[in-house]
Protein backbone atom coordinates (compact mmCIF):
# COMPACT_ATOMS: atom_id res chain seq x y z
CA UNK A 1 0.00 0.00 0.00
CA UNK A 2 1.27 3.43 -0.53
CA UNK A 3 2.28 6.14 1.83
CA UNK A 4 -0.53 8.53 2.11
CA UNK A 5 0.35 12.06 0.44
CA UNK A 6 2.35 14.28 2.34
CA UNK A 7 1.42 17.13 4.50
CA UNK A 8 3.07 19.54 1.57
CA UNK A 9 1.25 17.98 -1.87
CA UNK A 10 -2.41 17.62 0.44
CA UNK A 11 -1.87 21.50 0.91
CA UNK A 12 -0.55 22.30 -2.62
CA UNK A 13 -3.38 20.34 -4.11
CA UNK A 14 -5.65 22.72 -1.94
CA UNK A 15 -4.05 25.74 -2.93
CA UNK A 16 -4.10 24.66 -6.69
CA UNK A 17 -7.96 24.96 -6.42
CA UNK A 18 -7.68 28.63 -4.59
CA UNK A 19 -5.73 29.19 -7.78
CA UNK A 20 -8.78 28.81 -9.98
CA UNK A 21 -11.95 30.51 -7.68
CA UNK A 22 -11.35 32.93 -10.97
CA UNK A 23 -13.36 30.43 -13.53
CA UNK A 24 -11.02 30.09 -16.99
CA UNK A 25 -13.73 29.69 -18.27
CA UNK A 26 -13.24 26.23 -20.59
CA UNK A 27 -15.93 24.06 -18.58
CA UNK A 28 -18.83 25.39 -21.45
CA UNK A 29 -16.07 24.47 -24.33
CA UNK A 30 -15.90 20.70 -23.09
CA UNK A 31 -19.02 19.97 -22.60
CA UNK A 32 -19.89 20.92 -26.27
CA UNK A 33 -17.09 18.84 -27.54
CA UNK A 34 -18.53 16.09 -24.76
CA UNK A 35 -22.25 16.49 -26.44
CA UNK A 36 -20.77 16.21 -30.09
CA UNK A 37 -17.91 12.95 -29.60
CA UNK A 38 -20.82 11.12 -27.99
CA UNK A 39 -18.65 8.68 -25.70
CA UNK A 40 -16.35 7.67 -23.20
CA UNK A 41 -13.85 10.85 -22.16
CA UNK A 42 -10.04 10.96 -21.23
CA UNK A 43 -8.28 13.72 -19.25
CA UNK A 44 -4.70 13.76 -19.09
CA UNK A 45 -3.54 16.05 -16.06
CA UNK A 46 -6.85 15.74 -14.72
CA UNK A 47 -5.68 17.55 -11.31
CA UNK A 48 -8.59 17.75 -8.55
CA UNK A 49 -11.37 17.25 -11.44
CA UNK A 50 -12.44 20.44 -11.96
CA UNK A 51 -13.53 19.48 -15.12
CA UNK A 52 -13.93 15.81 -15.12
CA UNK A 53 -16.38 16.23 -12.03
CA UNK A 54 -18.81 18.38 -13.85
CA UNK A 55 -18.62 15.89 -16.77
CA UNK A 56 -19.43 12.56 -15.32
CA UNK A 57 -22.71 15.05 -13.14
CA UNK A 58 -23.56 15.80 -16.84
CA UNK A 59 -23.59 11.88 -17.08
CA UNK A 60 -20.49 10.85 -19.35
CA UNK A 61 -17.85 8.67 -18.15
CA UNK A 62 -14.49 9.71 -17.87
CA UNK A 63 -10.96 8.43 -17.08
CA UNK A 64 -8.72 10.74 -15.33
CA UNK A 65 -5.03 10.57 -15.46
CA UNK A 66 -2.87 12.34 -13.14
CA UNK A 67 0.50 11.69 -11.11
CA UNK A 68 0.15 13.53 -7.92
CA UNK A 69 -2.06 11.13 -5.88
CA UNK A 70 -2.62 14.54 -3.41
CA UNK A 71 -4.42 16.25 -6.46
CA UNK A 72 -6.21 12.77 -7.39
CA UNK A 73 -7.67 12.41 -3.69
CA UNK A 74 -9.24 15.68 -4.35
CA UNK A 75 -10.67 14.70 -7.06
CA UNK A 76 -12.77 11.80 -5.77
CA UNK A 77 -13.45 13.52 -2.57
CA UNK A 78 -14.90 16.13 -4.99
CA UNK A 79 -16.89 13.48 -6.96
CA UNK A 80 -18.08 11.55 -3.81
CA UNK A 81 -19.62 14.82 -2.47
CA UNK A 82 -21.72 14.91 -5.84
CA UNK A 83 -23.05 11.54 -5.10
CA UNK A 84 -22.63 8.09 -5.54
CA UNK A 85 -23.54 7.97 -9.42
CA UNK A 86 -21.02 10.76 -10.08
CA UNK A 87 -18.38 9.03 -8.32
CA UNK A 88 -19.15 5.75 -10.01
CA UNK A 89 -18.60 7.36 -13.70
CA UNK A 90 -15.02 8.74 -13.09
CA UNK A 91 -12.36 6.42 -13.19
CA UNK A 92 -8.87 7.93 -11.53
CA UNK A 93 -5.55 6.60 -12.54
CA UNK A 94 -2.48 7.23 -10.82
CA UNK A 95 -0.33 7.57 -13.98
CA UNK A 96 2.08 9.63 -15.71
CA UNK A 97 0.07 10.53 -18.53
CA UNK A 98 2.51 10.83 -21.18
CA UNK A 99 3.35 6.70 -20.46
CA UNK A 100 -0.68 5.51 -20.17
CA UNK A 101 -0.82 2.40 -21.68
CA UNK A 102 -4.45 1.37 -21.26
CA UNK A 103 -6.71 -1.08 -24.11
CA UNK A 104 -9.49 1.64 -23.28
CA UNK A 105 -10.03 4.12 -26.31
CA UNK A 106 -12.36 7.62 -26.18
CA UNK A 107 -14.21 9.64 -28.19
CA UNK A 108 -13.02 12.76 -26.71
CA UNK A 109 -9.26 13.37 -25.17
CA UNK A 110 -8.17 16.17 -23.71
CA UNK A 111 -5.01 18.02 -21.89
CA UNK A 112 -6.71 21.31 -20.45
CA UNK A 113 -5.71 24.56 -19.41
CA UNK A 114 -1.72 24.63 -19.78
CA UNK A 115 -1.56 21.16 -18.63
CA UNK A 116 0.86 20.56 -21.74
CA UNK A 117 3.34 23.23 -20.46
CA UNK A 118 4.50 21.48 -17.31
CA UNK A 119 5.65 18.20 -19.27
CA UNK A 120 8.90 19.86 -19.27
CA UNK A 121 10.43 19.58 -22.47
CA UNK A 122 9.55 18.83 -25.99
CA UNK A 123 10.09 15.04 -25.63
CA UNK A 124 7.31 14.31 -22.94
CA UNK A 125 5.16 17.11 -24.40
CA UNK A 126 4.95 15.32 -28.29
CA UNK A 127 4.77 11.95 -26.29
CA UNK A 128 1.22 13.24 -24.23
CA UNK A 129 -0.11 14.50 -27.84
CA UNK A 130 0.56 11.10 -29.00
CA UNK A 131 -1.24 9.38 -25.87
CA UNK A 132 -4.20 11.10 -25.88
CA UNK A 133 -3.87 10.33 -30.04
CA UNK A 134 -3.32 6.75 -29.40
CA UNK A 135 -6.36 6.49 -26.60
CA UNK A 136 -8.95 8.07 -28.97
CA UNK A 137 -11.34 5.85 -31.65
CA UNK A 138 -11.33 6.46 -35.15
CA UNK A 139 -13.66 9.73 -35.34
CA UNK A 140 -12.47 10.64 -31.74
CA UNK A 141 -11.65 14.21 -30.60
CA UNK A 142 -9.09 15.64 -29.09
CA UNK A 143 -8.86 19.19 -27.34
CA UNK A 144 -5.52 21.19 -25.95
CA UNK A 145 -5.40 24.15 -24.39
CA UNK A 146 -2.36 26.16 -23.78
CA UNK A 147 -0.82 29.77 -22.91
CA UNK A 148 0.78 32.10 -25.04
CA UNK A 149 2.62 34.21 -22.95
CA UNK A 150 3.78 37.94 -25.05
CA UNK A 151 7.34 39.78 -24.47
CA UNK A 152 5.66 41.49 -21.76
CA UNK A 153 4.96 38.22 -20.00
CA UNK A 154 8.26 36.99 -20.70
CA UNK A 155 9.94 40.39 -19.85
CA UNK A 156 8.87 40.06 -16.53
CA UNK A 157 10.62 36.57 -15.44
CA UNK A 158 13.72 38.02 -14.88
CA UNK A 159 13.54 36.85 -11.33
CA UNK A 160 12.26 39.50 -9.15
CA UNK A 161 8.90 38.92 -6.98
CA UNK A 162 5.71 39.57 -8.06
CA UNK A 163 2.46 39.33 -6.23
CA UNK A 164 -0.11 37.49 -8.09
CA UNK A 165 -3.01 37.51 -5.46
CA UNK A 166 -4.91 37.64 -2.25
CA UNK A 167 -7.79 35.34 -1.79
CA UNK A 168 -9.31 33.51 0.67
CA UNK A 169 -9.76 29.70 0.61
CA UNK A 170 -13.43 28.63 0.86
CA UNK A 171 -12.62 25.30 2.84
CA UNK A 172 -10.09 26.64 5.53
CA UNK A 173 -11.48 30.63 5.66
CA UNK A 174 -7.67 31.83 5.94
CA UNK A 175 -6.23 34.51 3.55
CA UNK A 176 -4.69 33.13 0.77
CA UNK A 177 -1.42 35.27 -0.16
CA UNK A 178 0.44 33.60 -3.79
CA UNK A 179 3.73 35.45 -4.96
CA UNK A 180 6.16 34.35 -7.06
CA UNK A 181 9.49 34.44 -9.11
CA UNK A 182 10.19 32.98 -12.63
CA UNK A 183 12.95 32.79 -15.00
CA UNK A 184 12.46 32.58 -18.34
CA UNK A 185 15.30 30.85 -20.63
CA UNK A 186 14.63 31.80 -24.08
CA UNK A 187 17.27 28.99 -25.62
CA UNK A 188 15.11 25.98 -24.10
CA UNK A 189 11.64 27.86 -24.25
CA UNK A 190 11.58 26.88 -19.91
CA UNK A 191 10.46 29.17 -17.02
CA UNK A 192 11.71 27.88 -13.72
CA UNK A 193 9.21 29.52 -11.71
CA UNK A 194 8.54 29.35 -7.66
CA UNK A 195 5.58 29.82 -5.99
CA UNK A 196 5.05 30.67 -2.68
CA UNK A 197 1.60 30.60 -0.71
CA UNK A 198 1.30 32.39 2.75
CA UNK A 199 -2.01 31.50 4.23
CA UNK A 200 -3.41 32.66 7.94
CA UNK A 201 -5.79 34.80 9.37
CA UNK A 202 -5.33 38.58 10.33
CA UNK A 203 -2.34 39.30 13.33
CA UNK A 204 -1.37 35.66 13.19
CA UNK A 205 1.66 34.05 11.86
CA UNK A 206 1.22 32.77 8.70
CA UNK A 207 1.85 29.21 7.06
CA UNK A 208 4.05 28.89 4.08
CA UNK A 209 4.16 26.50 1.51
CA UNK A 210 5.97 26.56 -1.74
CA UNK A 211 6.91 24.87 -4.88
CA UNK A 212 9.11 25.08 -7.82
CA UNK A 213 8.09 23.96 -11.10
CA UNK A 214 10.09 23.50 -14.52
CA UNK A 215 7.69 24.46 -18.02
CA UNK A 216 8.64 24.52 -21.05
CA UNK A 217 6.35 26.77 -23.39
CA UNK A 218 4.79 25.95 -26.44
CA UNK A 219 4.01 28.24 -29.68
CA UNK A 220 0.84 27.32 -31.43
CA UNK A 221 2.18 26.22 -34.68
CA UNK A 222 4.67 23.62 -32.39
CA UNK A 223 1.22 22.41 -30.97
CA UNK A 224 -0.08 21.57 -34.39
CA UNK A 225 3.51 19.79 -35.36
CA UNK A 226 2.73 17.53 -32.04
CA UNK A 227 -1.05 16.77 -32.81
CA UNK A 228 0.04 15.85 -36.82
CA UNK A 229 2.71 13.82 -35.90
CA UNK A 230 0.63 12.04 -33.44
CA UNK A 231 -1.34 11.00 -36.82
CA UNK A 232 -4.40 13.87 -35.78
CA UNK A 233 -5.86 15.99 -38.66
CA UNK A 234 -6.43 19.23 -36.97
CA UNK A 235 -10.05 20.84 -37.14
CA UNK A 236 -9.53 24.01 -35.76
CA UNK A 237 -6.65 26.29 -34.06
CA UNK A 238 -8.61 29.06 -31.77
CA UNK A 239 -7.83 31.94 -29.96
CA UNK A 240 -10.23 31.48 -27.15
CA UNK A 241 -12.98 29.70 -25.48
CA UNK A 242 -15.71 30.78 -28.57
CA UNK A 243 -13.41 29.37 -31.05
CA UNK A 244 -12.59 32.35 -33.00
CA UNK A 245 -9.40 31.84 -35.10
CA UNK A 246 -5.88 32.20 -33.61
CA UNK A 247 -4.18 35.90 -34.91
CA UNK A 248 -1.89 38.13 -33.48
CA UNK A 249 -2.00 39.23 -30.24
CA UNK A 250 -3.64 35.30 -29.36
CA UNK A 251 -3.05 34.75 -25.54
CA UNK A 252 -3.93 30.95 -26.02
CA UNK A 253 -3.64 28.29 -28.43
CA UNK A 254 -7.22 26.13 -28.54
CA UNK A 255 -6.52 22.83 -30.80
CA UNK A 256 -8.92 20.65 -31.71
CA UNK A 257 -8.42 17.78 -33.77
CA UNK A 258 -9.85 14.73 -34.83
CA UNK A 259 -8.56 10.98 -35.27
CA UNK A 260 -9.11 9.75 -39.05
Amino acid sequence: MRPPPSPTAVALARLYDVDLLEDPGDLDLVLALAERADGRILELGVGSGRLAVPLAEAGWSVTGVDNDPAMLRRARDRADAAGAAVAERLDLIEADAAELRSPARYRLGFIALNSLLVFGDRTAQAAAVATLADHLEPGGLCLIDLWLPDADDLARYDGRIFLEYIRVDPETGRTVIKTGSALHDGASQTVHLTTIYDEGAQGESPIRWSRTDRIRLVGAEELVVFAEAAGLEVELLARGYDLEPIGPGADRAILVAMRP
